[in-house]
């Protein structure tokens, strides 16, 4: 994997441990040659991960649009901070430069941006890996709540599969190069569509 897109909160939350896990998994990319995308600002977990991967030496692309930078959050100290017109093309333009997706713990933004591209996946819009950094069980809840929509019909099981989630970066980055697609059929009871269950 050239490049891996993170996703995570424009604020440091009110754990320090989110802001170690950020540094953490900057220098375990740089590590493993791995450069990183991401929302493009200098504020929050974003700012974080891109200055520790900075400062391990590691390539930074930044993807940001212009009415955020016009609030003076982006980053100037990228390899290299792209500025595009909409999130629209944010979010794009940040698929296309990663070979594979990480959330780290944020909010709305980060939730919206992780379920847009893991949909992408489960449509078989592309072949990349999606996982969840859950720091000290910020996503258990969403985890669970999966596992829900699993039993109760609405997620088939090999579609849950496809969120990879781990609690530390060495263990998630590992899942990440591990994993490997699979065709899956999206529609449960695609032979009674149509019908009332």
């Amino acid at each position: 994997m050239k490049r891996i897109c993170v996703f995570c909160g424009s604020s440091q939350g009110s754990r320090p441990e989110y802001a170690a896990a950020a540094e953490e998994l900057g220098r375990e990319l740089v590590r493993r040659n791995t450069g990183l995308v991401y929302g493009g600002g200098n504020v929050g977990l974003m700012g974080i991960i891109a200055d520790a991967v900075l400062r391990a030496g590691g390539d930074v692309q930044g993807v940001i649009p212009e009415h955020i930078i016009a609030r003076e959050v982006g980053h100037n100290g990228l390899t290299r901070l792209h500025v595009v017109r909409s999130m629209h093309e944010r979010k794009a333009l940040m698929a296309d430069l990663s070979d594979a997706f990480i959330a780290m713990p944020g909010g709305f933004g980060t939730l919206e941006e992780f379920c847009e591209v893991l949909t992408w996946s489960q449509l078989g819009l592309h072949a990349k890996p999606c996982g969840i950094l859950n720091v000290r069980g910020f996503y258990s809840s969403l985890l669970a709540m999966l596992d829900h929509a699993v039993e109760e019909r609405f997620l088939k099981p090999e579609n849950r599969a496809l969120v990879l989630a781990r609690e530390s970066p060495v263990e998630l980055l590992a899942a990440l190069e591990e994993w490997r697609p699979t065709k899956i059929e999206k529609w449960l009871d695609r032979e009674t569509r149509g019908t009332n269950p």
